[in-house]
């Protein structure tokens, strides 16, 4: 874990007050909010007020939509006569603030920053990272679907996150963690006030230590390797039997990136070049116009999922595609839970090499 840059401190009425500051001088914050729907549910979006704000409940939806939206137009098109005029979309956007993140989303935010600076540098992408300062938040709550902790992250991990709130009695201790974090904090500075006595965020780091059990013995590296040499496995068409091929995990996975790019009519002469989120698990995905499909069975578009989150993305940028945050697994509707399946891939190449002669005479 990063060591911070400074330790600050902010109580709650600071913090309800330089949310108003930041509504009051048009900066956007995000953060995590009830819906006011039917079912009552929680999920990021943009608020007005700290009152709006709710710090205690796990938000539904991902991060990234704020960073990768569903659509995107990225140019127009119009055709005169023979000539056609192409006008990009700015990627810039005014400043904005993303506040009281899990850090199991935040995580994901320098993971897709890889894929999007890897041959290309995508500009809308990065326009909206670096005009978001983004303060996460540590969580002090776990159900069965967590697993953040088998993945190398941690309940109050600070990738990603330009400050970490850390919940004490008196507030939150404030740990800048970039400068553009150093930098958020000095604009606002009286909002913020010295660090205190630093036994209380030393209590909370104790009392989440053990948040999470039943990931402490997950083991990615085992499942990688038996992912890269079981290609063809029967296991990847066993494991399908029970996925509808909804695309739910996807949807809400705070790394999945995949997308298609359309040039949408709008009208006769003129349109839309977007960029449209889409998923692997959709049987269209990766359906050739000439009717042959690569992963025609939902046993492909399974292997395809895991296989790139502990394989194939470790491969090309040392790092695993997942946060281990469990929202996949709480939307799954027919119950696969992406903890036990990387567990049981891993417990197999764990059987494979006890079962591995380990030489002597012949």
């Amino acid at each position: 874990m990063s060591t911070p840059l400074s330790i600050k401190h902010i109580d709650s009425a600071q913090l309800e007050g330089l949310v108003a500051a930041l509504v009051g001088a048009g900066t956007t914050v995000i953060a995590p909010a009830r819906r006011g729907d039917a079912r009552d549910t929680v999920g990021y979006r943009a608020v007005r007020t700290m009152a709006e704000v709710v710090l205690d409940q796990r938000p539904d939806n991902a991060l990234k939509a704020f960073f990768l939206p569903p659509t995107d137009p990225l140019l127009h098109y119009e055709r005169k006569g023979k000539d056609v005029t192409l006008t990009e979309v700015d990627p810039q956007i005014a400043p904005r603030v993303v506040l009281g993140a899990l850090p199991c989303d935040v995580a994901g935010l320098p993971i897709v920053d890889r894929v999007m600076n890897w041959d290309y540098r995508d500009e809308p992408w990065f326009g909206r990272r670096d005009a978001t300062t983004v303060i996460a938040l540590a969580c002090d709550k776990a159900d069965d679907a967590c697993f953040c902790s088998g993945v190398g992250l941690a309940p109050d991990s600070p990738q990603g996150a330009d400050l970490l709130l850390i919940p004490t009695p008196a507030g939150f201790a404030v740990e800048v963690h970039s400068d553009k974090g150093v930098a958020f904090v000095a604009q606002h500075a009286a909002f913020f006030a010295d660090a205190r006595d630093a036994t209380e965020v030393q209590a909370f780091r104790q009392r989440i230590a053990g948040l999470l059990p039943h990931a402490e013995g997950l083991d990615p590296d085992a499942a990688r390797t038996w992912i890269e040499a079981h290609f063809m496995d029967p296991h990847w068409a066993q494991l399908a039997l029970a996925c509808h091929g909804c695309g739910a995990c996807t949807m809400v996975c705070p790394t999945c990136h995949c997308f298609d790019i359309v040039d949408e009519q709008e009208g006769v002469t003129k349109g839309t070049r977007r960029r449209n989120q889409d998923y692997c698990q959709y049987g269209l995905f990766t359906l050739h116009g000439a009717g042959h499909n690569p992963r025609g069975d939902q046993g492909a578009r399974i292997r395809q999922r895991v296989s790139h989150k502990f394989a194939i993305y470790p491969d090309r940028f040392g790092a695993i595609l997942c946060t281990g945050c469990g929202r996949c697994s709480r939307s799954c509707a027919a119950g696969i839970d992406m903890f036990e399946v990387v567990e049981r891939i891993a417990g197999l190449q764990a059987t494979l090499d006890e079962e591995a002669p380990t030489g002597g005479e012949l």
